[in-house]
């Protein structure tokens, strides 16, 4: 396996969560990480936290539904240290009135536009730099709502994430000739701070049995030390105790009154 040791990171939703602990590992591993998202303060305690080990972290505030903020994220990487090596598309979010009696128009553009169109800005403002490097790591965070239909995530974030498996293969039928490789992460259920915008309160027993967001730092790292001939398409990864294959009440369409 490679070692990371100064390739150029860029983590999009890195201020939590699955984002942050990727983050984490990678530079634990010794990547320099670019750390984006909506929001300074916890982007500023990511980076806090991966200098405390002796590494090296740059925060780019950016929405990035705003396509020419991802644009300007992207130059000022070049700027700074003229490559990309590893991009990380972990920002996402979910709405808590999320299923078809209770979703808006408004609600359905708020998911697309983070979690599918925000992961297509990113991957087309990085592509010109890493053909010209004729290398390049794409690790896009969908989620096992990316290969399974269900209930729990409502329609707009389960066609997102549809969305993302696609994206990421079609960078895989298109770039293989120019050294970029794309990876669907697809996870089951991760005790992060998404959980909070469950329409049904998660128990903190139930979260103990969920994925770890350090899991699946562990799974980026993994993705990321990969020689550059090989290709991870996907990854699909689950709790053992995966409330997926139960009865649970939040999971299951409730019956009409």
């Amino acid at each position: 396996m490679r070692s990371l040791q100064n390739k150029v990171a860029w983590i999009t939703g890195a201020g939590t969560g699955i984002g942050q602990a990727g983050a984490l590992a990678l530079a634990r591993d010794g990547a320099v990480t670019v750390l984006s998202g909506r929001r300074s303060e916890p982007l500023e305690e990511t980076a806090a936290m991966i200098r405390q080990t002796g590494g090296e972290a740059v925060v780019e505030v950016m929405d990035i539904a705003d396509a020419a903020a991802v644009d300007a994220v992207v130059k000022n990487i070049s700027d700074r240290f003229g490559k990309l090596d590893i991009l990380v598309n972990s920002a996402g979010i979910n709405v808590p009135e999320r299923h078809w009696t209770k979703m808006t128009p408004e609600s359905w553009r708020q998911v697309i536009s983070i979690d599918l169109d925000g992961a297509f800005y990113c991957c087309s403002a990085v592509m010109p730099m890493m053909r010209a490097q004729k290398d390049g790591l794409i690790i896009n965070i969908s989620s096992w709502a990316g290969r399974f239909v269900s209930y729990l995530t409502g329609p707009a974030y389960t066609a997102a994430k549809h969305g993302m498996v696609a994206l990421t293969s079609s960078i895989n039928h298109e770039e293989f000739r120019n050294g970029i490789r794309a990876c669907s992460i697809c996870p089951a259920e991760v005790a992060t701070p998404i959980l909070d915008k469950r329409p049904v309160p998660v128990s903190e027993e139930d979260k103990a049995r969920m994925l770890q967001q350090e899991d699946l730092g562990d799974t980026i790292l993994f993705v990321a030390k990969m020689p550059a001939h090989v290709c991870v398409n996907e990854i699909l990864i689950s709790p053992t105790h995966n409330r997926g294959y139960m009865a649970s009440p939040d999971m299951v369409a409730p019956a009409p009154d």
